[in-house]
């Protein structure tokens, strides 16, 4: 496997982490019920620890920092939060936000596990771990809808 191929795939997962993280944030300032608060940051907290494995294992494949999100896609996330809950920002409609980008992640990892079969292995762990960090954020989700 070629690194490069490794390292595009710890950019994806880094990226997708960092999305995670600032969607996670924008929901947080809306939020008002307390058990829906500490889901959201133990899920941000996840997405935390995905990003810092990346970070640890990325040192090993070159000198550079794995890409996260941009400015653009930053403020078009925000945008997007800010469009969509002006008329309903219950908690039912902030799960639902991060469950719509949330499934994002996992068609996005599921389809770069399926095309990306003799990534090492290390690589492969934080990306199947993040897979199901977000499948199962999904049905910690559901239950706020």
């Amino acid at each position: 496997m070629e690194e490069n191929e490794n390292l595009n795939i710890l950019d994806e997962v880094n990226k997708g982490a960092t999305m995670g993280m600032d969607a996670i944030s924008y929901v947080s300032e809306k939020a008002t019920d307390s058990d829906f608060k500490n889901v959201l940051d133990t899920e941000y907290n996840k997405y935390k620890k995905i990003s810092q494995r990346v970070n640890d294992l990325y040192s090993q494949y070159t000198d550079k920092e794995p890409h996260e999100t941009n400015a653009m896609n930053k403020m078009m996330t925000w945008y997007g939060i800010q469009m969509k809950t002006m008329t309903d920002d219950t908690t039912s409609k902030l799960s639902e936000l991060l469950m719509q980008g949330t499934n994002m992640g996992i068609i996005e990892g599921r389809r770069l596990m399926n095309e990306h079969s003799n990534i090492d292995s290390d690589v492969e762990n934080i990306l199947n771990d993040f897979v199901v960090m977000q499948e199962d954020s999904v049905e910690t989700l559901k239950k706020y809808l």
